[in-house]
Parts: C-alpha cells; structure tokens; sequence
C-alpha cells in the first residue's frame, strides 16, 4: 500500500475514532497519527485473528483501521486518565 493510501485510510480512520471515543477531539495531524497507527495495530490483529489486514483504500481497510484505532485511543486514553 503507497504513502498516499496510508494517509487517506489513516486519515478517514482517525477521524472516525475520534468521533467513537468520548474524549477530546483530535486536529487533523492527530487524527493521521491515530488512524495509521491504528491501521497498523488493526491490521495486526486482524491477521493474528485469520482476518484479512488494511489491503489498500477500501472499506474494510478503513474497518480495520478504525478499530485499531478504537482500540489504541482506549487503551491512551485508560492510561492517562486523571484519578480523582
């Protein structure tokens, strides 16, 4: 998958997650990050699980993507939660 694809999934897959998980809204470069680590982490998982991983722009790219980021987002968030 090009450079250019990474960052239109990574970009469609942030923007997503943000929006799923409560929590401050991330900026567009925030957004990239989330979304191409995401689509790393989704993709891995994915195919540890006998699931195809991110192939290319397309939806289930973009699944994938976005539920690794999901995961991701859950897991920071988790971790630098304030206690109170």
């Amino acid at each position: 998958m090009g450079l250019l694809a990474w960052i239109i999934v990574g970009l469609v897959a942030g923007w997503l997650a943000t929006a799923l998980v409560p929590g401050e809204s991330g900026g567009l470069g925030k957004d990239l990050v989330v979304g191409i680590v995401g689509a790393i982490l989704g993709g891995w998982l994915f195919n540890a699980s006998g699931a195809g991983g991110v192939s290319g722009v397309n939806l289930w790219s973009i699944l994938v993507a976005t539920v690794g980021a999901v995961i991701l987002l859950v897991i920071v968030r988790a971790a630098t939660a304030r206690r109170v």
